[in-house]
């Protein structure tokens, strides 16, 4: 049976998405994540497990000038990703590589990157349940190991004092912290509330390679009002914010 794509509208359309109609699709994760990267015209960026590349062009859309490189494991979600590129040419400099993101291609260089990001799969593996969808299984399971593995390869292709961002669920923030301990220093974790008074589903941690300032605990955000719209502060973030931190 032939697979069907959509083409989807992010950041009010400043960016186009062909994803797969099936499996796993991009959500909000992928918006706030680029929100959350401190990346500045000229430099360069690593999309770990890019997927359809939604982070990667949420980023280009709002940083000029960026060279950003997405390594996407699935072959699916690679071809929608070099697809994507055609759709939003003239956002940034793109380039594609099937890989692991545990272990990166050779051609990628160490020390070579000002930013890295992921939004890795985030369910544990061991206590989820994929269902019978191959695909979107691989794309939301995740070991300690595995997630240990992506923030080394991550660490070893970052400049120094280079930044990595990754969104995650919350109950694994202390994997997440232990994988980034003695590689990473001045971390920021954020909560992201979704509603008020209910607690952090998501984070988004950032690291500095080789930096010694202490963590610090944002304020974090709330992402929807009691009535399930957006907060006005997630809304302006969906539109093409930055999340300051």
């Amino acid at each position: 049976m032939r697979k069907i794509n959509t083409a989807d509208a992010l950041l009010d359309g400043k960016v186009v998405l062909e994803q797969p109609a099936q499996g796993y699709r991009a959500a909000i994760d992928p918006v706030l994540l680029a929100a959350s990267v401190p990346a500045k015209a000229g430099q360069t960026a690593l999309d770990l497990g890019c997927g359809a590349g939604a982070a990667m062009f949420c980023l280009a859309a709002r940083v000029p000038g960026l060279a950003l490189t997405g390594v996407e494991l699935m072959p699916e979600y690679a071809a929608c990703a070099r697809a994507n590129i055609i759709r939003n040419d003239g956002l940034g400099i793109f380039h594609l590589l099937e890989g692991d993101a545990r272990k990166l291609p050779r051609i990628l260089a160490a020390n070579s990157f000002d930013h890295a990001f992921a939004n890795p799969p985030y369910h544990d593996s061991k206590a989820y349940d994929p269902g019978p969808k191959a695909a979107k299984a691989h794309a939301h399971a995740m070991t300690r190991d595995d997630l240990a593995a992506w923030i080394k390869s991550a660490h070893g292709r970052l400049k120094r004092k280079g930044t990595l961002t990754i969104i995650y669920r919350a109950d694994g923030l202390a994997d997440l912290l232990e994988g980034m301990a003695g590689k990473f220093g001045g971390l920021a974790v954020m909560p992201l509330w979704p509603k008020s008074g209910i607690a952090a589903k998501r984070v988004i941690v950032r690291g500095i390679k080789e930096s010694k300032a202490p963590l610090q605990l944002l304020a974090g955000m709330v992402l929807h009002k009691p009535d399930g719209s957006y907060t006005d502060e997630a809304e302006a973030i969906l539109r093409g914010g930055w999340i300051e931190a």
